[in-house]
């Protein structure tokens, strides 16, 4: 249910033709990537911008966003979506590469889906998951069950760059006193 609300989302890059265009220069019969593809937005751009011969290979990890790329590979037999993270690149191919583009923001339909644990914001409920993939590593929830408070704090402070103090504080305060399995606490 939820993935096929989140297929049905628009999500519009930001500089989406500035970046298309400047990924296309050595020529639309060649081999590109878009590393992270999101909800296919660069992708479709940039298929519709290919020759016949022109090929493109996207990346995610977001299962949802999978499923939105496998739609397009059967509309569209020039593209392949790859399920894995795009840090695999080299391994997964092997073809001659002419542009790779590479998106690194999260999507609205990520923040927005409150059972992504991404906002602080959602109206609803949901899991503190955190998770891009969340068929892989373990939800947030779990992580902080396994550290110590000076852990967090550290984590805190290292990775959380974009966290006021008072959310910090929030956090770390959670910790102590007892934790909580979903995002609204915080």
């Amino acid at each position: 249910k939820i993935q096929a609300r989140c297929r049905g989302r628009a999500h519009v890059p930001v500089l989406l033709e500035e970046a298309v265009q400047a990924l296309l220069v050595p020529g639309p019969d060649k081999l590109y990537v878009d590393c992270t593809f999101g909800r296919g937005g660069h992708s479709r751009l940039i298929l519709s911008r290919l020759s016949p011969s022109g090929r493109l290979k996207a990346f995610d990890v977001d299962l949802p966003a999978v499923q939105v790329g496998h739609d397009l590979a059967r509309e569209d037999p020039r593209f392949e979506i790859l399920a894995r993270p795009f840090g695999d690149l080299a391994e997964a191919i092997h073809d001659r590469v002419a542009g790779v583009l590479l998106d690194s923001g999260v999507s609205t339909a990520q923040l927005e889906e409150h059972t992504r644990g991404f906002s602080f914001k959602s109206k609803k409920d949901g899991p503190l998951d955190l998770r891009m993939n969340q068929a892989a590593g373990v939800p947030a929830a779990a992580w902080l069950q396994t550290v110590t408070a000076s852990e967090l704090a550290w984590v805190l402070h290292t990775c959380g760059h974009s966290l006021d103090d008072i959310t910090a504080e929030r956090v770390a305060d959670r910790k102590s006193t007892r934790l909580n399995s979903s995002h609204r606490p915080l």
